[in-house]
């Protein structure tokens, strides 16, 4: 898998801060929260892609583990 090389402009310091900030609200995989497990979080979300339109939004990112991004990504059949 690798990201379209025009979405790549979108991911930098900004979208760190972003990232950084959004854990430290959300420190626990949001999927596992649901079912009562805490799983710390290894990834943040875009609900909608960049690439299809997304932002960098609060209201458009989540925090998954590693399981559960990649269980995402299959769903969706980009992986």
């Amino acid at each position: 898998y690798s990201r379209d090389p025009a979405v790549h402009k979108e991911y930098g310091r900004a979208w760190k801060r972003i990232r950084d900030s959004y854990v430290k609200t959300h420190p626990f995989c949001e999927r596992c929260f649901e079912q009562g497990i805490l799983v710390p979080v290894d990834e943040v979300h875009h609900k909608i892609p960049i690439s299809q339109g997304g932002t960098h939004d609060r209201s458009n990112l989540m925090s998954l583990c590693k399981s559960c991004h990649n269980k995402i990504h299959y769903e969706i059949g980009d992986r």
